[in-house]
């Protein structure tokens, strides 16, 4: 029996989204990526409410859910100028979606959360992609002590949640070195290897081979050193199906070392 999940209003089936979401800065700067962002937002059908997986809640040993109705805005980054810190993202929660994901997943036990709120990876798009901030949000945490296959088992767990009006948005980069940033500078080769496999294996849907990404060996440490803005493209690509029509947007580099490349599946 899955009670809370049952309450949810049954909807036409939602997108999914992964989002790269690079910089801060993006929240703030009028530039091609927070300009693609926005024309995004201006053609998704309106959600009952969304779950992001972002790059930058980290957990260890438990996977969480915010269930806060009033979560706040977290400015989790340092040395950034004033403007960025003053910004606020007043989304409600959605405590009702919340406790849907955690009545769905068996694949591990999801512990409720009060603490956290809207870390950078989700606010800093959100106010992009639905700038009234009236659409309810919460986030769901990665635990850094699960395996890729795990962290994918678990998302194709949260696949019913998009008949319930739930937008799902991971959020992170598809190539994330942020040792290797060069201001300017050409993506290295290594980067555009990487982003080159994961791209042609999502566009022949082989969600396997972007879980087992390890396997590629040198280049998915340089693109990845640590996994957190790999992982959220797990959550996008486990909730969809071979119905879903893959549209990519935001191709390309930041700094040499950040793939943008974002993708919806509708």
């Amino acid at each position: 029996m899955h009670e809370a999940f049952d309450k949810l209003r049954a909807t036409p089936r939602m997108p999914a989204l992964f989002v790269g979401h690079g910089s801060p800065m993006n929240a703030i700067e009028d530039n091609a990526w927070s300009r693609q962002w926005r024309a995004i937002g201006e053609r998704l059908p309106e959600p009952s409410a969304i779950l992001c997986v972002s790059a930058h809640w980290m957990t260890r040993g438990a996977t969480l859910a915010n269930v806060d109705a009033k979560p706040r805005t977290i400015h989790d980054f340092g040395g950034f100028p004033a403007e960025l810190y003053a910004q606020q993202y007043p989304a409600p929660g959605a405590p009702e979606a919340a406790a849907a994901t955690i009545d769905l997943v068996r694949a591990t036990h999801v512990e409720p959360d009060t603490q956290w709120g809207l870390d950078h990876g989700a606010w800093s798009v959100l106010m992009h992609l639905f700038p009234r901030a009236d659409v309810p949000v919460f986030q769901l945490s990665l635990d850094l002590g699960r395996s890729a296959q795990a962290h994918l088992d678990l998302a194709r767990e949260l696949k019913p949640l998009r008949e319930k009006g739930v937008l799902i948005v991971g959020s992170g980069n598809l190539v994330h070195n942020l040792r290797a940033l060069a201001p300017g500078a050409p993506p290295y080769d290594w980067a555009e290897a990487f982003d080159a496999k994961m791209t042609e294996a999502i566009e022949h849907r082989d969600v396997q081979s972007v879980a087992d990404a390890e396997k590629l060996g040198a280049i998915t440490r340089l693109a990845h050193p640590t996994p957190e803005h790999f992982l959220p493209l797990l959550y996008t690509l486990g909730v969809a199906d071979q119905a879903d029509e893959l549209a990519w947007f935001n191709q390309g580099f930041d700094l040499a070392s950040i793939s943008m490349r974002s993708l919806m599946l509708s």
